[in-house]
């Protein structure tokens, strides 16, 4: 195996994904919110389309931001449908997400039918390609890797200065208005994030498999500590390493293992965000084996 630079790359711009992703996913996996990212995956387009409406333009950050907005509009009107319907969460996250979606399409068939806009101009990414865009020509930081570093750098200070308000609300929030710790504020606050956390990855490894890099490392560290700050610390190192080996095994191994079990041509590499989602769900039937295993015990 040779070992580019742009391998490099790709391993450290997926690592900063998968931690950003991680900081609020496992209070997101605690609360059994983890699909709200897949929610804000297919509400960003009618953002996206009013991004281009202001400015005319396909190729800016108002998409971006358009994008977020929408996202935290998800949320938002999640919270509110189970509030004023009395409906379980999975069904208020379904009719949002869904409402939304519709009406990116309507906006985009009524006012921008002749412009190529749709949701992979920020949601299907690929990191192979994501670290040859640098912030400028000066640069020689990709873009996505900034981004993803800043968006990390965020999400960390956020559960460091919020983590007793975020652990109240996750696991008593009846407690959290009695203490004065603010749960909703705090549950606005982290569905903002984590919006502004899901357009970012997307733009590395896209809307489906950036919801893997929320839910597994969380999901893979709970067989293995109940402890919410071991839970946290372990979902970083299990999310870094599922990014190492996947991004190993995809030009080395899963091409040629693919290729052999379904009689295909032999490829010499795969996708590197598909790949770690495959290393991160080994870990997980590590993680299920391992916790039955001790039962037994």
């Amino acid at each position: 195996m040779t070992w580019l630079t742009l391998d490099t790359w790709i391993v450290a711009t997926s690592a900063l994904v998968a931690i950003a992703c991680v900081l609020p996913g496992c209070f997101l996996f605690l609360s059994r919110q983890s699909m709200m990212s897949h929610g804000i995956s297919h509400a960003v387009l009618p953002g996206i389309v009013i991004g281009h409406l202001v400015t005319g333009e396909v190729d800016t950050p108002a998409l971006f931001i358009g994008a977020i907005l929408a996202g935290v509009a998800c949320a938002v009107l999640t919270r509110f449908l189970q509030r004023l319907s009395g409906v379980e969460e999975g069904a208020a996250l379904g009719i949002s997400f869904t409402t939304l979606f519709a009406l990116g399409l309507i906006m985009q068939r009524l006012f921008a039918d002749n412009v190529h806009i749709e949701p992979n101009h920020i949601l299907m990414g690929n990191l192979e390609v994501a670290v040859f865009s640098s912030i400028s020509p000066e640069s020689q930081l990709p873009e996505t890797f900034i981004k993803a570093g800043i968006a990390a750098l965020v999400n960390l200070f956020f559960v460091v200065i919020f983590f007793k308000e975020l652990t109240i609300s996750t696991f008593d929030p009846n407690h959290g208005d009695s203490v004065e710790s603010r749960p909703r504020l705090m549950y606005y606050l982290l569905m903002t994030l984590s919006a502004v956390t899901c357009v970012v990855a997307f733009e590395a490894v896209g809307s489906i498999l950036v919801v893997s890099m929320i839910i597994l490392p969380p999901a893979i560290a709970s067989f293995f500590t109940k402890n919410l700050k071991h839970l946290i610390i372990l979902s970083v190192l299990f999310a870094v390493l599922g990014c190492g080996l996947g991004h190993v095994l995809s030009i080395t191994t899963f091409g040629p293992l693919f290729a052999k079990a379904f009689q295909l041509n032999d490829y010499s590499s795969t996708n590197t965000a598909a790949g770690i989602t495959v290393v991160l769900c080994i870990m997980l039937v590590i993680g299920i084996v391992q916790s039955k295993l001790i039962r037994k015990g």
